[in-house]
């Protein structure tokens, strides 16, 4: 009996991505189906989650959505989006389901709850970020949206059984973010603006901090460093919706270091590698699981530092 490669059809779904790359090659398959990928459609690597990456490759191959014959949408209308997600509920930390409601258009996107008339939020397209959580949400499709009131980050968690559906509202939010971006900085030149759709943290993970005397009891808190708001935040819970506080990172000519083990003066029973950031204001104070993690923190935080301002 002849194989499925012999008759000439296409081998079994899970085959095909390394059948099609040696029968057609590398150029050639991206040049085919890769003609019209949107500038602000996130092209996954290999550290992404696995949705991300099985997304994309159905998305070029099996749905031929950026073959040169398709009809590209503009970021307006592929910014606009209705459905319902699984959301985590702030207090009652269950799932439930929410229709959300996305317009580029009108700048914000709202979500509803099964009790309220109008939305519950309406939040902002200009500080709305979207970032996959598969481990922190425990769930293969989980997302974390963020998004700035008053003057704080608030965090949503949600997710859909669908991994298309999940990934298709990601590119939704990255849609409007880049009209936002592209109709409000239209000077800024693509690869400067692309970078700034939407970002994930640049280091995750837990610490223990002190309070502002250097000798309060060392609490276990769980910290985000967001490059782009120069913010490192902490919480007590990875997912809750607001932090406890936050570190603000300057440059290093403004008075910000961060700097390996203790300040001058402080004992801490524990016999653990611990970090010092120095601000303005005061140092912060903590401490570390292991070397590991001590270093990626520093470089994390020193990348920071070194990183220009921006408006």
């Amino acid at each position: 009996m002849s194989s499925t490669m012999d008759r000439g059809t296409k081998p079994h779904r899970a085959n095909f991505t390394p059948w099609f790359m040696k029968k057609h090659g590398n150029l050639c398959a991206k040049a085919k189906y890769e003609a019209k990928v949107p500038p602000y459609y996130y092209i996954p690597q290999s550290c992404d989650c696995l949705v991300l990456r099985e997304q994309w490759i159905r998305a070029k191959y099996e749905r031929e959505e950026f073959v040169a014959t398709r009809v590209c949408q503009d970021p307006c209308s592929a910014g606009s989006r209705e459905g319902f997600l699984w959301k985590r509920g702030r207090e009652s930390r269950q799932f439930q389901k929410r229709r959300f409601l996305l317009s580029a258009r009108e700048g914000v996107m709202k979500y509803y709850t099964k009790e309220s008339r109008g939305p519950k939020a309406i939040i902002s397209i200009e500080t709305l970020n979207a970032m996959f959580q598969t481990e922190k949400i425990q769930h293969a499709h989980g997302l974390q949206i963020t998004y700035n009131t008053d003057g704080q980050t608030r965090n949503l968690f949600v997710y859909h059984e669908s991994g298309k559906e999940i990934v298709d509202w990601f590119n939704a939010i990255r849609a409007a973010r880049y009209h936002y971006l592209r109709t409000t900085f239209p000077a800024v030149p693509e690869p400067e603006l692309i970078p700034r759709i939407t970002r994930n943290y640049v280091k995750e993970g837990y610490m223990e901090k002190t309070g502002p005397k250097q000798k309060e009891a060392f609490k276990v808190r769980w910290f985000c460093l967001d490059s782009q708001e120069r913010n490192l935040m902490y919480f007590k819970n990875p997912l809750d919706a607001f932090a406890q506080g936050q570190v603000f990172i300057g440059k290093m000519h403004e008075g910000y270091e961060v700097r390996a083990g203790l300040p001058q003066g402080v004992r801490v029973k524990k016999r653990k590698p611990a970090i010092t950031v120095v601000t303005p204001m005061r140092e912060f104070v903590f401490i570390c699981e292991n070397d590991r993690e001590q270093r990626e923190w520093i470089d994390a935080l020193n990348g920071v530092i070194a990183q220009p301002l921006t408006g």
